[in-house]
């Protein structure tokens, strides 16, 4: 059995076939971790993991692009959530409610970080803007030490300012993390392994050259993921869904030279650690 750590069927995406993905990949031997990226996506998958009796968990938490920040307007992504909704101001008792609401489903709080790539053009606004993402991922940390749960870190074109903040946070995370989707460089991924966080490898790997950053990293560290209906890996076209995240796997054991039943087995074995499945 693989476990895709960071999939979004609770996305626009499968409106019309969530449960048909789902039973393809339990059938294929992928269990899976949907992530919030809002209240909305986030509720749903909840109630998405509560149509399963095994094999389909949640994490719950608002991404950094979807805060209302009063500075900046993300643009919708229809492949995400039909409707423009209203930019969120994080509500800590709502989703602590939502995260307790199944306490065997929900595993994670996240998917919550930092992601600088689209932001305000002016140095007043884009400070304001940082400001804003890191007081809301504090936030977010501080849910995930009270109830014990493993964080899922976003992070783009913000790596010096997350590392700066879990170093200062460290020693109350005691349940840990991953740094989902990662693309930074090797001295970033030193500091995040340093700190005992786990590395998520998806898609991405098949579109940025990302191989010494896998052959370095601890196959005890490292965890697969999809995050579909996105970065869907080069052998297929179309929308990416959890049962091809075998497809990174198989790369990761090309890059490592290790047996793809090893790199199974393992990684397997570091998310039901992490996340306690």
């Amino acid at each position: 059995m693989l476990i895709d750590t960071h999939a979004h069927v609770n996305f626009n995406a499968y409106k019309n076939d969530a449960d048909e993905v789902i039973r393809r990949s339990l059938a294929g031997g992928v269990s899976m971790i949907n992530v919030g990226s809002q209240h909305k996506t986030s509720k749903r998958a909840v109630e998405i993991a509560q149509r399963y009796p095994e094999g389909v968990y949640a994490a719950v938490g608002l991404h950094p692009i979807h805060l209302n920040s009063g500075t900046f307007k993300a643009k919708i992504d229809k492949e995400e959530i039909e409707f423009q909704t209203r930019e969120e101001d994080f509500n800590y008792e709502e989703y602590k409610s939502l995260a307790l609401s199944d306490s065997r489903r929900v595993v994670a709080i996240g998917e919550t970080g930092l992601d600088y790539w689209y932001k305000p053009k002016t140095k007043i606004k884009l400070e304001q803007f940082k400001q804003k993402q890191k007081e809301v991922f504090l936030k977010q940390l501080d849910l995930a030490q009270e109830l014990g749960l493993p964080l899922i870190l976003h992070c783009r074109a913000a790596h010096n300012d997350l590392i700066e903040i879990l170093k200062s946070k460290i020693s109350n995370l005691k349940s840990g993390g991953v740094i989902h989707c990662f693309t930074g460089n090797w001295q970033e991924a030193e500091e995040y392994l340093k700190m005992g966080f786990y590395i998520g490898f998806n898609g991405i790997i098949f579109k940025l050259d990302l191989d010494d950053i896998i052959a370095k990293t601890p196959l005890e560290k490292i965890l697969v993921e999809t995050d579909s209906p996105y970065l869907t890996p080069s052998a297929i076209e179309g929308r990416n869904e959890p049962i091809y995240v075998k497809y990174v796997v198989e790369k990761i054991a090309k890059i490592k030279k290790i047996d793809y039943k090893k790199i199974t087995e393992i990684t397997t074995q570091n998310a039901k650690k992490l996340f306690n499945i």
